[in-house]
């Protein structure tokens, strides 16, 4: 479904990544692992189109996306969470994820209200806040909103940047629960998390960024063994 090659990404004089390639097959869940600085939130967003690889190509459902524009990219099914999960704060929950659904029109606009009770079926705290204003809520609750406001735009592919930052363990397992079951429900999934015992217990494979360089790959229940990873990321 998403193929990146050997993509060369610059902030200025300061070379990001490095050539990096990396593929997400249909149905799956993929993760990127790795230290703060490593490459990951910046290979989120030149996925998404907000920032441009210098060299490089990133094809998406069979065509190149390397320079299509962000509502483009949304538009054709791939939606992303981004890190701290940028919600509408002035706006209410339910106008946030009425905004995830700009981009329906006719027949998929008329089930905007299906798929609000879908939302709010996964995520029953965001039903009964949907007049509260969304920054107001938990970090953990906007998270979720987040997620939702994706959702909305029925996304074939979701990335998702740090979902579990800043929130408690029992949070935690929440968000990552309702990421297993988007999947299961036939959403792809490439996912990028600090927790890496957590993205690697719920991925298919996944990547280990170091500097912008991709220096392992592999299924995750392998990488979970692996003792560069134990030692480097799982603190064993």
């Amino acid at each position: 479904m998403l193929n990146v090659t050997d993509i060369h990404v610059y902030y200025g004089a300061i070379h990001a990544l490095k050539g990096i390639s990396f593929h997400v097959e249909e149905g799956e869940i993929v993760s990127l692992i790795g230290a703060n600085g490593a490459g990951k939130t910046t290979s989120m967003q030149t996925i998404s189109g907000l920032l441009r690889a210098r060299t490089g190509d990133i094809v998406f459902r069979g065509g190149s996306i390397a320079k299509t524009e962000p509502h483009k990219i949304v538009r054709m099914g791939l939606a992303q969470v981004p890190e701290g999960r940028r919600v509408f704060s002035t706006m209410t929950v339910q106008e946030n994820l009425e905004m995830g659904a700009y981009i329906r029109s006719g027949k998929q606009a008329a089930g905007m209200g299906e798929d609000l009770e879908m939302v709010y079926t996964r995520f029953p705290r965001l039903k009964e806040r949907r007049r509260q204003v969304a920054g107001t809520l938990s970090g953990g609750e906007q998270q979720m909103l987040a997620i939702g406001r994706a959702l909305m735009s029925r996304p074939a592919m979701l990335l998702l940047d740090e979902p579990s930052m800043g929130l408690s363990p029992i949070l935690v397992q929440e968000i990552f629960d309702c990421i297993r079951e988007v999947n299961k429900s036939g959403t792809t999934i490439l996912l990028v998390e600090q927790n890496a015992k957590m993205a690697l217990s719920l991925s298919h494979r996944a990547y280990v960024l170091e500097t912008g360089h991709v220096v392992l790959e592999g299924p995750a229940a392998e990488l979970l063994e692996n003792d560069q990873v134990r030692t480097a990321y799982l603190g064993a």
